[in-house]
């Protein structure tokens, strides 16, 4: 698993932010081969992400120019826009194999994009 490296800031805000990245690491290692939990975990994580985004960051925008640039400017350089991805249903099921039961596996419907 990757390490969290704070490299926006220094300071108390670094190590709060490197101090919750190894809680999740640990509470991922915890949950290491259990599916369902690590799901959980996606979950609540994803959760607390549109939460922030929404709320604290959209009102936190600069609302003038030499604002924006500054926050563009640590963007491109710190790493680009924070994102996170959905594992697409194919993805899921392309790691499926013959199950135990004998079945062979459910291929995925095609989905309109």
């Amino acid at each position: 698993m990757n390490d969290f490296q704070a490299t926006a800031s220094t300071g108390p805000e670094a190590e709060e932010l490197k101090s919750l990245a190894g809680l999740i690491n640990q509470i991922a290692l915890e949950r290491q081969g259990d599916s369902v939990a690590l799901l959980e975990l996606l979950r609540l994580l994803e959760q607390h992400h549109r939460q922030v985004c929404e709320t604290f960051f959209q009102e936190a925008l600069p609302n003038n120019r030499h604002g924006l640039y500054r926050l563009l400017r640590d963007i491109e350089r710190q790493g680009g826009w924070p994102y996170i991805q959905r594992m697409k249903l194919r993805s899921l099921l392309a790691n499926y194999s013959e199950g135990d039961d004998g079945q062979a596996p459910v291929k995925p419907e095609s989905t309109p994009d």
